[in-house]
């Protein structure tokens, strides 16, 4: 199955797309090079014919995604992030995005 990834706003940049089979793991990066001190590195994910879900907020390190196996991690310089989905499911198909918010 495909998961498609956009940017949400100018200051992030994503691959346009990427796939992946069935229960093997996946990696959608995110660069964000002019990210303040205050800013949050947001992550959600859009379903086919739904509206986007906010997945997880995070300012350093890295977060568990909610009932998910797979977490985001910042990088230490907070220039990029990337998801990681362990073992994606067909429900798991969807595009996703990062944002930066206060």
């Amino acid at each position: 199955f495909s998961v498609a990834v956009a940017a949400a706003r100018a200051q992030v940049q994503q691959e346009p797309f990427l796939e992946t089979t069935e229960g093997t793991g996946i990696n959608i990066t995110c660069s964000h090079s002019n990210i303040q001190t205050n800013e949050m590195v947001q992550w959600y994910r859009q379903l086919p014919a739904e509206g986007p879900e906010f997945l997880v907020s995070v300012h350093k390190d890295s977060k568990k995604l909610p009932d998910s196996a797979g977490y985001v991690r910042v990088s230490a310089d907070r220039r990029w992030s990337s998801l990681w989905l362990a073992e994606p499911r067909r429900g798991d198909a969807a595009v996703y995005y990062c944002a930066l918010g206060a």
